[in-house]
Parts: structure tokens; C-alpha cells; sequence
């Protein structure tokens, strides 16, 4: 085993106080709040552990009559638990975007830019997204021919995202017969050019196809594996990620920055990915800069490796591995110990492959298979999650017979995430 979790056994009286502070939590949300509140049931790969404030199922919430009370309740408690599930709801396109312009008023378009997903051919994500016409901040998503006029598209054409076109070590014959899959990419919704990061990405599952299981496989090595739900949506915590992490990672992290390549989605666009899906394998393949559509440099992101949750205050690794190209290292406060400290002079780091591998080792713990909540869908499910919280992932493999819609809505944000306080810094160098 390659990456290892520190040890999930614990004291039983920390068991019991955290089951004793949980209920006296419930109790209180029960009493004082406008919806009911209930953990979601983590699979069975999963340590109940790391779930313990991961994941609601929300009851008693209609879209059509909610009130600004009651979504400012469903904000706070979304920042807190980082997904929410609403099961059996009706959800226009309209009520769609009202519910995630609320976390973000001064937010107004796509995640991407307003129909811009199908204009950019040569980006990765053009095949995944149809612009809903008379909702241009809500896109169609899917697998398979949905007949007639739908939402105003003509009867479009969706295709659910495979490895087979992106990773670059294919499944043996062996592991395609037995139904295997893999994570096809992890990621955070943004565009990272030009536009800010959206806060939350809200999804609604129109029709959803019924099948059997798959094994998704990580294939790294490992040997580690985990059962998914046809087209299941997976979410790893950016706060679990960091919370893992060894004192040195910790204190590297908190002192790190990401530089995101200009129009990261057609600059990666000729590249594969690593069969976990956790980056782009470092062969050479991506666009050169001056190749890529014009771009300006004071439109390139460049982001804390983490990110501060507005709510609980806590820090959440939150990198988009593929589009990552430099690391900016900042050096240890001053008279802070430079014992056992990594780059405690600072860096800047150019080199591909060197970038990669330091992303990879910080994230590939938080991955795990104990760590993964992958979301079985029904039709009717809405699923609002943190995107500045979270990495998801879709799986599967679908038959072009396997009919998915989803609507899917995130709005570039009015503001960039915030990352570690100087504060903050100083407690994980000094850990």
C-alpha cells in the first residue's frame, strides 16, 4: 500500500463523547430549524469516522415556496456539512439557478461564462455540456439521445464521460469484462481563467438509469478498488485532506499556491490522465502557452493550495490537479524551525512532472477508498455541495440504450476564495 491513513481506531470514550456532542447537535437543529436533518448513510467502503459532519439529507424543502429564512438555513448548513441531498424533487431550470444565486447574489453567470461551453471545441469539457437556452446558467448533462424538444434543445445528444478518452492506461480485457470502471476526473467546477471559482455546484437528476454496481478501480498500484452506482457522482472532503496530512505536509500546504495554466481545459486537452484520475500523466502532451486561443496574463489564476471555509473557519485542499501548472512555495515564517520542514526557503516550482508529483502525494491519501461518499442517484435527487469544499468525480460507464439527464448549475463566483491567515500559517509551521 502506497499512501496509508493515520489509524481509524478510537478511543472509546472520544467514540462516545462525539455520538453524545452529535445528538445534543441534532436535538438543537431539530428544535430551532425550518427543515429536518439526517446524516447520509455512508457506503460501505467508507469509515464512519470521517462522516460524521459530512453529508444531510434534507426534508421538508419546497423550492417553489422557500423563504429567504430558510435558504440562509440551507446555506449555513451546506458550508457545514459540505453536501446536501434532497430527495424526490421538482426543479425547474428557473428555481434552479434562484437556489444557487442565493449563496452567491452578486454572481451572475455560468461557472464557464454563459454559453461558452459549446463554443470552445477544442476544450475537454465541450462534448459534457447543452446549454439550456432560456437558463443559459444551466446546462444538460448526461448520456444518450433525449427525444424531441427538450428545455429548447432539439433533441440533444449527451454523452457521459469515459476514461477510455482521457486516461492514459487503459482497463485490461479482463477488468472491462468483469464490469470495472475508473474515477474519470477529480476536480473542482471552475474555470480557472478569467473567472472566480463558483461556491456551490447544485445537480438535479431528471432520469437516471437503473444497472448493476461497478468496481471502480484505482489501478495505481495499490490495489485499492471501491463499488460505485452506475453513473454515481463521487465527493472526497478538502477538509478531510488536509485534516490527514502528515505536520510537514500540513505546514507545506498552508504555504502553497497553485498557478493554473492559461484555458487550462484546451491546454490539457491533447494530454492523459493518471488512472486514479488525480492529474495529468507528465508526458509532454499539452498545448504549448502560445499555442492556446489568446490570453492575457493578469487573467491567470493563481490560488492557495487552501481554502477557507467562510462557516466553520476550517481549511480545505482545494487543487484542481489537471490544470495545475507552477507552484509558488512561500518560505517559513521568520523564526520558525526549519528541522524536518519542506522547501523551508520557499520555491517556485516550473517543472511539470515535479508539480505533479508534489500535488499527487497531498492528495492521492485523500482518495482513499475509506474516504469516498459516492452519491447513488434517483430520479428527483437534487444535490447542492460546496464547491470550494469538495473534489468530485464522475464514474461509470454507460451504454448509449442508458438514458441520464441531469441539470447542473454552478455561477462564476463575485469574489476569489479566501486561504490560511497569517494565523493559521503559524499554527501548522509550528505543529
Amino acid at each position: 500500500m502506497l499512501f496509508s491513513l493515520p489509524s481509524l481506531r478510537t478511543p472509546l470514550i472520544l467514540a462516545l463523547h462525539r455520538i453524545s456532542q452529535s445528538s445534543i447537535h441534532t436535538n438543537i437543529m431539530a428544535a430551532t430549524t425550518h427543515f429536518k436533518y439526517s446524516p447520509i448513510p455512508p457506503p460501505p467502503t467508507a469509515n464512519p469516522t470521517y462522516f460524521a459532519e459530512f453529508g444531510r439529507q434534507v426534508q421538508g424543502f419546497d423550492p417553489s415556496t422557500v423563504s429567504e429564512e430558510q435558504m440562509n438555513e440551507i446555506i449555513d448548513m451546506l458550508y457545514k456539512h459540505s453536501v446536501l441531498l434532497f430527495k424526490n424533487t421538482k426543479l425547474t431550470p428557473k428555481q434552479q439557478f434562484d437556489m444557487t444565486h442565493a449563496f452567491d447574489p452578486k454572481a451572475e453567470s455560468y461557472g464557464h461564462g454563459n454559453n461558452k461551453t459549446g463554443k470552445e471545441k477544442a476544450s475537454i469539457l465541450h462534448p459534457d455540456l447543452k446549454t439550456i437556452p432560456h437558463q443559459p446558467q444551466v446546462q444538460l448533462i448526461g448520456n444518450g439521445q433525449v427525444q424531441g424538444n427538450y428545455e429548447g434543445l432539439e433533441s440533444p445528444k449527451l454523452k457521459h464521460p469515459h476514461f477510455s478518452t482521457f486516461h492514459g492506461k487503459p482497463l485490461s480485457p479482463e477488468d472491462e469484462a468483469a464490469n470495472a470502471t475508473r474515477f474519470y476526473r477529480w476536480h473542482i467546477d471552475a474555470a480557472l481563467y478569467a473567472l472566480s471559482p463558483p461556491k456551490v455546484t447544485t445537480l438535479y437528476a431528471v432520469k437516471v438509469p437503473q444497472g448493476q454496481p461497478q468496481r471502480c478501480l484505482y489501478d495505481d498500484g495499490t490495489g485499492d478498488e471501491i463499488e460505485v452506482p452506475l453513473g454515481g457522482t463521487a465527493f472526497v472532503s478538502g477538509k478531510t485532506m488536509f485534516d490527514i496530512l502528515s505536520p510537514e505536509m500540513k505546514s507545506l500546504a498552508v504555504r502553497t499556491k497553485i498557478q493554473y495554466a492559461p484555458h487550462p481545459y484546451v491546454w490539457m486537452s491533447p494530454a492523459h490522465a493518471m488512472p486514479t484520475g488525480l492529474g495529468i500523466e507528465s508526458e509532454g502532451k499539452e498545448l504549448p502557452l502560445e499555442e492556446l486561443p489568446e490570453w492575457e496574463e493578469s487573467k491567470v489564476k493563481v490560488y492557495p493550495m487552501c481554502w477557507k471555509n467562510p462557516v466553520t473557519g476550517a481549511l480545505h485542499i482545494q487543487v484542481h490537479p489537471c490544470g495545475a501548472h507552477q507552484l509558488h512555495i512561500d518560505p517559513l515564517p521568520e523564526g520558525a524551525s526549519k528541522e524536518g520542514a519542506l522547501y523551508p526557503d520557499g520555491a517556485h516550482i516550473t517543472d511539470l512532472a515535479e508539480v505533479r508529483k508534489l500535488l499527487y502525494s497531498i492528495q492521492r491519501p485523500g482518495i482513499a477508498p475509506e474516504l469516498v461518499y459516492a452519491q447513488d442517484w434517483e430520479d428527483g435527487d437534487l444535490v447542492v455541495f460546496h464547491n470550494r469544499g469538495v473534489l468530485h468525480s464522475v464514474t461509470g460507464t454507460l451504454k448509449d440504450s442508458e438514458i441520464r439527464q441531469f441539470h447542473q448549475c454552478n455561477l462564476a463566483a463575485s469574489d476569489d476564495p479566501t486561504g490560511p491567515t497569517e494565523e493559521d500559517v503559524k499554527v501548522y509551521v509550528q505543529a
